[in-house]
């Protein structure tokens, strides 16, 4: 095999261990020489910006940056124009979807109309062609929304995933409300604005049954919340994502590429999310990539929009972060990557595989991203982990060759 790249034959030979290995062991990763072969990722939680805001990111040029990224399916966050909370506009989406899409892309449906908060979207015409319903952007405020939302979610079989977030908490804060907030004259957005709304939601889900699934935790807190739901034998998963568990406020910059939401919070939370993953209070990892234009996202911590792009730098960043430095395995990672989020989504591996060269390091360069939004925390980072292929449905959809 060569360093950079593979060739056809290379292609084949991988492709014979892979299909090996699924009708021997049911596919777990494993390292050949300085390649690991891994299951195709599925990321639960990105924004495709498309129909919509097309000029931040579209269907296919995020398919394409999540097949350089490992993933082979992805679940597309419903905040666009039109959402899509009937059947109408989930139409649209579902045409650019077939057009363009490289992987298979599953888009959410809204819990409420055009995000609102205020009546349901048209769950049950949309129910069988989504993965999912989630207002991501928005938590849903008023309780007796959330629980006619939980009792329809739950009679419609279908997964309830909530962005947690109660905005009189917020305060017009854009940063964790920390020691770097206080330091530089930053608003700050407390714990609690995350917290607060999970332990509601949780406790309506003992009331309704509902299966329920958190966004993008970030705090201590929400972990011993989501540790003691599942302790009581409630429906419940969550996700995290690559920056909350190699980064926190202690490493942010004055730059509009350390600006997402939830944000960095503190060291303390870091180290009980990094716990979470351990002992699997967190089932999965999910990247929230939510690529915005280099105009939007050069106005500072105060006046960028939310948002970074993660699809091409979870795996490396995890590898070398985590699995180099023995905080979990290879095998862990990727059932955070890839099992446990088609397990808990319903969504299929099929034969789908992924080829990362482990053994070379090279440095994050946004340059290089397919995906049009190029806003991250890593930029300059040496890393481990180069994705060389990434075989969806027997087609290389992904090559560095």
């Amino acid at each position: 095999m060569k360093k950079q790249g593979m060739t056809a034959i290379c292609y084949e030979e991988i492709k014979g261990m892979v299909l090996h290995h699924l009708s021997s062991t049911g596919f777990l990763p494993f390292v050949t020489n300085q390649y690991a072969v891994l299951p195709g990722f599925c990321d639960v939680h990105v924004h495709f910006r498309e129909p919509g805001f097309s000029y931040k990111e579209t269907i296919a040029s995020g398919s394409r940056a999540a097949a350089r990224g490992g993933y082979t399916a992805v679940c597309t966050m419903p905040n666009l124009k039109p959402v899509p909370d009937a059947a109408e506009s989930l139409d649209e989406q579902l045409t650019l979807i077939e057009r363009d899409a490289v992987i298979d892309v599953y888009p959410y449906g809204a819990i409420t109309k055009g995000q609102l908060g205020k009546e349901l979207s048209d769950m049950e015409k949309i129910s069988a062609r989504v993965c999912a319903f989630s207002d991501d952007g928005r938590g849903v405020q008023n309780d007796g929304m959330m629980r006619q939302a939980m009792e329809k979610a739950k009679t419609l079989g279908k997964l309830l995933v909530a962005h947690c977030e109660d905005n009189s908490l917020l305060h017009g804060g854009y940063i964790h409300d920390g020691a770097y907030a206080a330091a530089h004259g930053h608003r700050g957005i407390c714990s609690a604005s995350e917290y607060k709304q999970v332990e509601r939601d949780l406790a309506l889900v003992k009331e309704t049954g509902c299966a329920y699934h958190v966004c993008h935790i970030s705090t201590k807190e929400t972990v011993e919340l989501v540790r003691h739901a599942k302790a009581e034998g409630l429906d419940v998963t969550c996700e995290t994502a690559p920056h909350y568990l190699v980064l926190c406020e202690d490493d942010l910059q004055e730059d509009g590429r350390f600006k997402m939401n939830p944000p960095l919070r503190t060291r303390a939370d870091r180290d009980a999310l990094l716990q979470g993953i351990t002992d699997g209070t967190i089932d999965m990892i999910a990247t929230d990539h939510a690529p915005h234009s280099a105009e939007e996202k050069a106005k500072g911590l105060s006046g960028s929009p939310f948002g970074i792009v993660g699809l091409e730098t979870a795996f490396p960043i995890l590898y070398t972060e985590l699995v180099r430095k023995g905080v979990i395995t290879l095998e862990k990672l990727s059932a955070l990557l890839s099992d446990n989020p088609r397990r808990r989504f319903g969504i299929p591996t099929g034969e789908d595989f992924t080829v990362f060269e482990i053994e070379t390091p090279y440095t994050v360069d946004p340059a290089d991203f397919l995906s049009m939004g190029k806003s991250t925390p890593f930029t300059g980072w040496q890393v481990y982990g180069r994705c060389v292929l990434t075989s969806h449905n027997g087609k290389t959809v992904y090559s560095l060759d």
